[in-house]
């Protein structure tokens, strides 16, 4: 039976506790009586995924069986989650492709031909074709790729309809081959609370006039939390979209859960506490150590980036959107909650190698950032786990690389906007438009494997609520320019860290630390 997450409190006999560091790892301790919150170790995953799936399909949830909803000539369209899920990539057969080949076979018993497989990119990077042979499997890939299995176009007019605008007048604008379908279905992988639901559809198959009424910084600093979906603007105006675009097209979700089996051999030592390591891991962790210190960054990224995850599949729901979602959130809170009682006055976090959007590419300054203080920081429900005018210490060295084919926007973002100001709405109000309609970012995005131009945008708003909540950023081992640019600080040392720290929380914080991954969700009470 697995255990549990808790909440351990630092003494005498804790031993250091280890904590990621980009593509690397150290050993810290902390002060005697600091929370350090642990996720729960891995609940079992389903046994018979196939069937399982047979089951979702069969026994949908506020809706007519899968099965019922296929017609002979009718146009199907499905549309899956992109590269930016989950985290690291899950060992082959990905779940997406093994629920596309169940949907695929009964569109071909009840005689449909019409079918198309969308890449549910938005305004991310066009995954490459081995990318997406490796999520759908061989033999979808052969058969369906590259015309009838392909990366959403956000910036081609020719494919996209303006369905309508909502009660509050946003704009619903996306895959027009998706809103005049006469079934979509949505594959989702639901890593953490804040994907799934409305969020699939509007959100990933949508263009920039109908994100940017929700991607925004006023949407962000009103989401408290991105992982607390009725707390969170982001996902009211989502769901609204979604609402919409149900009374234009029909739509049948597929959501399936991971457990927390995130690294298998010969990174076990990363599952385990610290004071259960044994002789075997003590020597992993060592040698992991000895090589991570010594190679470049180049080297340890593509190793890093073949960390392929053994996650367990532990739920799959299809059917109506919010029946199907509501088991969605269920299943991942049984995973990754953990009771947390009371606020710090500091969060201590290690940033892993990979977020959502460098996977199999470089982790850039405005990444971290995002991962820091959108992601990190948002782990939790009621909340934040440091409390007003507190500070967050991470670990990661934010060095200044970028990746010129995944990234050239977010190059001039960081040397042009944030030389100017990092006060995200300025940088909204001045510099958005600009990039979000340039015609060589565009350009890259369509053709090559480029993020959008405004997304670096997007990923600082994703900031915003932890900027305007936080006293102060610092970044330990963070290169001292780099970190300068983004607007924080940097120390050489964790004990530098508190000790600058001070000086706005006072010389007696309360201190939690998270150990994250595998994921954790804090419910502070």
């Amino acid at each position: 039976m697995s255990r549990p997450g808790f909440v351990l409190e630092v003494d005498e006999r804790t031993p250091p506790l280890l904590f990621h560091n980009g593509e690397g790892f150290r050993l810290e301790r902390l002060p005697l009586g600091s929370r350090v919150v642990y996720p729960p170790e891995s609940l079992p995953g389903i046994k018979d995924v196939d069937a399982a799936i047979d089951h979702a399909l069969d026994h949908p949830q506020g809706s007519e069986p899968l099965t019922a909803l296929l017609t002979r000539g009718m146009k199907l369209t499905i549309a899956i989650d992109d590269i930016s899920i989950p985290l690291p990539q899950m060992k082959t057969p990905d779940i997406r492709g093994r629920i596309l080949e169940h949907v695929l076979e009964r569109a071909a018993r009840a005689g449909v031909d019409d079918v198309e497989i969308i890449i549910a990119t938005a305004l991310h990077r066009r995954m490459t074709a081995a990318e997406v042979k490796r999520a759908v499997g061989e033999r979808v890939y052969r058969s369906f790729w590259p015309h009838a299995l392909y990366n959403f176009d956000a910036e081609d007019p020719d494919a996209l309809i303006h369905v309508g605008k909502t009660e509050m007048g946003e704009d619903v604008e996306i895959s027009k081959r998706a809103a005049t379908s006469d079934l979509l279905v949505y594959v989702n992988i639901n890593l953490v609370a804040m994907d799934g639901g409305h969020k699939s559809v509007p959100v990933g198959l949508a263009s920039y006039k109908s994100l940017k009424h929700h991607h925004n910084v006023h949407t962000m600093l009103h989401s408290r939390s991105y992982m607390d979906p009725p707390a969170s603007a982001l996902h009211s105006s989502a769901t609204r979209m979604g609402h919409l675009l149900a009374e234009h097209v029909k739509i049948f979700t597929i959501e399936t859960t991971l457990n927390n089996d995130t690294f298998g051999p010969p990174f076990d030592f990363l599952m385990r506490r610290e004071w259960e390591w044994s002789a075997k891991d003590q020597a992993a962790y060592l040698a992991t150590k000895a090589s991570t210190d010594r190679a470049p960054a180049h080297l340890k990224r593509s190793i890093f980036h073949k960390i392929y995850s053994p996650y367990g599949i532990t739920g799959i729901n299809a059917g109506e959107t919010e029946a199907v979602h509501t088991r969605t959130l269920a299943n991942l809170h049984r995973q990754q909650l953990v009771e947390v009682n009371g606020q710090s006055d500091i969060l201590i976090a290690g940033l892993p190698f990979v977020g959502p959007y460098n996977v199999n590419s470089i982790m850039n300054p405005i990444l971290v950032v995002c991962l820091g203080l959108g992601y990190f920081f948002n782990l939790y429900r009621n909340q934040p786990l440091v409390r007003p005018g507190g500070v967050m210490i991470m670990f990661h060295p934010v060095r200044r690389e970028f990746h010129q084919v995944h990234h050239p926007s977010y190059v001039d973002f960081f040397e042009e906007v944030l030389a100017e100001t990092t006060d995200p709405a300025v940088i909204e109000s001045k510099y958005e438009e600009s990039f979000a309609t340039d015609p060589w970012y565009i350009h890259l995005y369509r053709t090559s494997h480029a993020y959008h131009g405004v997304h670096p945008f997007y990923m600082w708003y994703w900031a915003s609520h932890a900027m305007q909540h936080l006293g102060d950023v610092i970044f330990v081992g963070g290169d001292r320019k780099t970190v300068a640019r983004l607007g924080f600080r940097s120390a050489g040392t964790l004990a530098d860290a508190l000790e600058m720290a001070s000086e706005t929380v006072g010389r007696t914080p309360r201190i939690t630390a998270l150990k994250v991954p595998p994921l954790l969700l804090a419910d502070v009470r």
